[in-house]
């Protein structure tokens, strides 16, 4: 089995920054894709930003210039770097990640339980 795990939600003012975590455990033989989304009740589920085994990354529109993903291959980790939050940035956060448990296997899409994130104005 394999578990997603994020932390670092929170409230925070308009301006300011927050960071979220993301730690990826269980049967895991390789960790390929990465990626946070986020999604506000009653709107559909976006895609944030993505980060490849080998470090590519790709960006949303409404956070390039304010959001950085990176990631800790050896631990399995991925970052959300927020600042400059917005009131429009309030929603909660997953983190995805794409898992092969094996050498033989292809890799399957885990999801994460979501992090809140609130800006207020």
């Amino acid at each position: 089995q394999v578990q997603v795990m994020e932390s670092g939600g929170g409230l925070v003012q308009a301006g300011g920054s927050l960071r979220l975590s993301c730690v990826v455990s269980g049967r895991i033989f390789r960790v390929t894709l990465m990626a946070w989304y986020r999604q506000a009740p009653g709107k559909q589920r976006e895609s944030v930003a993505t980060i490849t085994s080998d470090g590519s990354t790709n960006y949303a529109d409404s956070v390039k210039g304010r959001f950085t993903i990176s990631r800790d291959g050896a631990q399995n980790m991925v970052y959300l770097q927020m600042n400059s939050l917005k009131p429009e940035d309030t929603d909660v956060y997953y983190c995805v990640a794409g898992v092969k448990e094996t050498l033989y296997t292809t890799p399957r899409t885990y999801w994460g339980q979501g992090t809140q994130v609130t800006v207020s104005s």
